[in-house]
Order: structure tokens, then C-alpha cells, then sequence
């Protein structure tokens, strides 16, 4: 049994494992009214059988329940992702799909709700439970439902997975008062792009790259991304993406030994310094269509340099930068960013014909809809004479694969399903990356630090570049 639950829409799933031909078969003949009062599981059970007919035979394999079935997350996302995976193949035939909130509905409404955002007709089962006002019988009348099904059991928890240390510390005691760490999926559904998976088998399994993977060779890092703020996209996306591209070589593709290097770079990431951050905030007007009631101290964006002090990555600045209100050029349709140093004692210096810092090689991930690996290199424009020009190599997707990439939270959906979990965080690594960031917003909120001002649609505040000058660095998306 696997649960899913989102700290801001309330989604849970709840799945069993395949191919236990001795789970029950429910199925519901009516949709549940809301308890009144509070029942045991058993007496829930014994109150509700008359709504399902418990078989032996054709017994489903995995049965999903979603907490917040009607929340804008579960409509928009998770149920056409369950859907996309189980007409893919990916589901078995049999799959059991619950929705569970608070509003009152019927069965066939929750398959209105559902086929809303599907392009295809909702012709398998899914059955409601309304778990009323009280979440302790809504609870309790789900777990009656669930325990009829035996099975291994995973719980998914949505961000913000808290707010800073203590809320973070707090949150994970509490689950792992229930739980096992190994049962406890931490989702953050921009981990689950193929640029995120790329990184990994770009570097381990190209012998063009591995070797050139240090401060040796690379100039610099830069991770960007054009949405998101500091206790969201940074705390979990931008530090897990630097954790990924930064850590050792794991002894294998095993979840566990991914985890645990990823876990060794953020432990190594050197205290954050508020002069090292950029906070910023952009201006809007009501004719702009966006939230202009934002605290006068809240940031709409966030730059920092980090540095990883370990033999690898001594003295290479990680730039990150995290805004909403960009000017389309600067979001992140390239938010990975491998800038290499210039070539010692180029002899071909004059021959390049604008700066040489433009010059430098640099390996580039660019994101869908255009997703990309490009390489810039250095080339001879043809014709007479010697000069040169920065040209890219470029793997075009879209050229190369006819293939329709899935949503990342198929992708995500189905490693949980699997027991993948290296694009999950662990406890100890939740932790760590609380640990960069914590002392910062402490620090913010006790000196009520305001943001610098900045044009919606403009390129960010002006701050960014001087922190870019600061370590000897040009932002690569200008």
C-alpha cells in the first residue's frame, strides 16, 4: 500500500503490491456517506460492507488512494498522470483508484471531475469517499478500507516539506513515528524532467566527460530556473540538482547509494553567507494579471553563489537563481550551465575576434519543449583567412527521438510504484539542505531584509550581476 499526501492540497496515494492473488477484491456499489461519529476500524468495516463485494478472484494488484481528490493538484496532475500510466501499460488491469476529501460526492462525480482533464473517457472504476470534517473518522474509515487489501505500504509527501530546520525536524519525527525511512517518498515533481535524469547518465556513461568533471576544467556552475522561491525550488529542486551533477561516482544505480553521495556534497556545501545572496522582488501593476499583494518583504526572487569544499569542487562557484516575472530570455530554457576555463596560452587568442571569455567551451542542458544537449565549441569560419567563431553541437530531442516525453509526475508515480527512490530525499538529506538555507531566512526575518525592486518581465535586480562579478562570473543566459 503506498499513500501520497500533499502538504498544501491534501493528496495521498495509497497503493499494494502486484501479484498477491489472496488480496479481496472491493468493489464499491454505492459511495460512502460521511461518518458522524467517531468508529473503530472494525466497526467502519463491518458498517460499510454492504458497499463492496470482497472477492478472492480477480483481486487487484494495486489499489491507489488519493487524500484532496477534488484539489486543483490531484484534477490538474496526479489523476492524468495515473491515468497516462495505466492506458500506457504501466498499471495493471485491475488497479484500484479511490479518491478521498472532504466535499460531498458521489462515484460518478469523482470520474466527472477526473475526465475533465483527460483526453480520453474514464471507463475504469474509481470510487469515492467522503471523509467528512472530522480527518480522524475520514482517516479511520480509509484505513478500514485499505487494511482489507495486505501489502507492503509507501506514504508520498508533497512539498513544502516544512518551512525551515524545525518545522522540517518536526515533520520527519512525526513520520517516522508511523513509517520507515524506506517507505517515506519526498516528491518534488521538477526532479522527475528528463534533464534531471540526464545528468547522471551524461557524466557516468560518457568517457568524454567523467574526467573533465572537476575544478581542473570546469569554471563554473549555473543552475537557473524562471519560477519558485527560496523554501520551495531552492530548498528542494536547485540543491538536489546540485547534488546530482556534484556528487562522487555511487558504487551503483541502487537508490540508497545515489542517496548517500548526494547526501556527502550537501554536507560539504560551505555556510551561506547573506553577502553572498541576492533577494529581489518584482513591480506590478493590477493590469499585469499577477499576486501585486505581496508583503513588502516578500521575495518574488534569489541568487546565491555556493561553494562545495570538498577535493572535486574546491573554489568552483555553483551560481543559482530562482525568480518569477522574468523576461522570457532570462527563464530557464538552458537552467544547466557548464562553463570550462579557457584554454591555457591559447595560440589562436587573436584569431577569435571578440572576447576570449565568450570563447570558453561549455556544456549546456537545455530544458523541454526544446530539450537539448549542446556543447559550444570553438571552430574556423570557412573561407580564406583564420578566423575563428563559438558554434554549438547540438542534440535536438525533438530531431532526434519521435517520442512524446511523459509528465514528470508519470515518471515519479512509477518509480514509487517501482521502489526507486534516489530522486527522493532522504531524512538526513531533507536535513542538510535545511541547514544551508535556514540561517539565511532566520537571518532575513530577523533584520527584516528588503528585497531590491525589479521591472515584471524585466531581467531580475540589478544585484545579481554584481554577485556575479563578485566571483569572477558572467550570468551564461544573457
Amino acid at each position: 500500500m503506498l499513500e501520497y499526501t500533499d502538504s498544501t492540497d491534501e493528496t495521498t496515494r495509497t497503493t499494494s503490491p502486484p501479484g498477491q492473488s489472496s488480496l479481496p477484491n472491493l468493489h464499491p456499489d454505492v459511495s460512502t456517506e460521511v461518518a458522524t461519529s467517531m468508529e473503530s476500524p472494525s466497526s467502519l468495516l463491518q458498517a460499510h460492507s454492504s458497499k463492496f463485494s470482497v472477492q478472492s478472484d480477480g483481486a487487484p494488484s494495486l489499489c491507489i488512494a488519493v487524500i484532496g481528490a477534488t484539489g486543483e493538484l490531484a484534477r490538474k496532475k496526479i489523476f492524468p498522470a495515473l491515468f497516462a500510466l495505466y492506458y500506457s501499460g504501466f498499471l495493471p488491469e485491475n488497479v484500484g483508484i479511490f479518491g478521498y476529501s472532504r466535499k460531498d460526492l458521489t462515484d460518478e462525480g469523482l470520474r466527472s471531475i477526473i475526465a475533465a482533464t483527460l483526453t480520453c473517457r474514464v471507463d475504469h472504476e474509481t470510487y469515492y469517499l467522503n471523509g467528512g470534517y472530522d480527518n480522524k473518522v475520514g482517516m479511520a474509515k480509509l484505513n478500514a478500507w485499505m487494511e482489507m487489501i495486505e501489502g507492503w505500504n509507501r506514504i508520498i509527501i508533497e512539498k513544502p516539506f516544512g518551512f525551515d530546520a524545525l518545522s522540517s525536524h518536526q515533520l520527519t519525527r512525526s513520520l517516522l513515528s508511523k513509517f520507515e525511512e524506506k517507505q517515506i517518498y519526498r516528491i518534488d515533481h521538477l526532479l522527475g524532467r528528463n534533464i534531471i535524469e540526464n545528468l547522471t547518465v551524461l557524466r557516468f556513461s560518457n568517457l568524454v566527460f567523467e574526467p573533465l568533471w572537476s575544478r581542473k576544467y570546469i569554471r563554473n556552475v549555473q543552475v537557473f530556473l524562471g519560477y519558485g522561491i527560496i523554501r520551495d525550488i531552492v530548498h528542494s529542486h536547485i540543491l538536489q540538482t546540485i547534488a546530482l551533477l556534484a556528487m562522487e561516482p555511487p558504487i551503483s544505480l541502487d537508490g540508497e547509494d545515489i542517496r548517500n553521495e548526494k547526501v556527502k556534497v550537501l554536507r560539504s556545501i560551505r555556510k551561506l553567507e547573506l553577502s553572498n545572496v541576492i533577494l529581489g522582488q518584482f513591480k506590478a501593476s493590477s493590469e499585469d494579471h499577477v499576486d501585486v499583494y505581496l508583503n513588502n518583504l516578500t521575495p518574488t526572487f534569489f541568487a546565491a553563489a555556493l561553494y562545495i569544499d570538498n577535493a572535486r569542487w574546491d573554489g568552483v562557484p555553483f551560481l543559482i537563481k530562482a525568480g518569477m516575472g522574468l523576461i522570457q530570455h532570462s527563464h530557464p530554457a538552458k537552467p544547466l550551465e557548464f562553463p570550462f576555463h579557457n584554454v591555457p596560452g591559447n595560440v589562436y587568442r587573436e584569431r577569435i575576434g571578440h572576447n576570449i571569455d565568450l570563447a570558453t567551451n561549455e556544456l549546456i542542458l537545455r530544458d523541454a519543449p526544446d530539450e537539448a544537449i549542446l556543447v559550444k565549441v570553438n571552430n574556423k569560419i570557412p573561407g580564406l583567412g583564420l578566423q575563428l567563431d563559438a558554434s554549438e553541437l547540438n542534440l535536438l530531442y525533438k530531431d532526434k527521438y519521435n517520442v512524446e516525453v511523459p509528465d514528470s509526475y508519470e515518471h515519479l508515480l512509477l518509480d514509487v510504484i517501482d521502489g526507486d527512490n534516489h530522486l527522493f530525499m532522504r531524512s538526513d538529506e531533507l536535513a542538510a539542505a535545511w541547514n544551508i538555507l535556514t540561517p539565511i531566512l532566520h537571518e532575513m526575518d530577523k533584520n527584516n531584509i528588503a528585497p531590491e525592486l525589479y521591472e515584471l518581465g524585466g531581467r531580475g535586480p540589478v544585484g545579481a550581476y554584481y554577485l556575479c562579478a563578485k566571483h569572477g562570473v558572467r550570468w551564461a543566459d544573457e
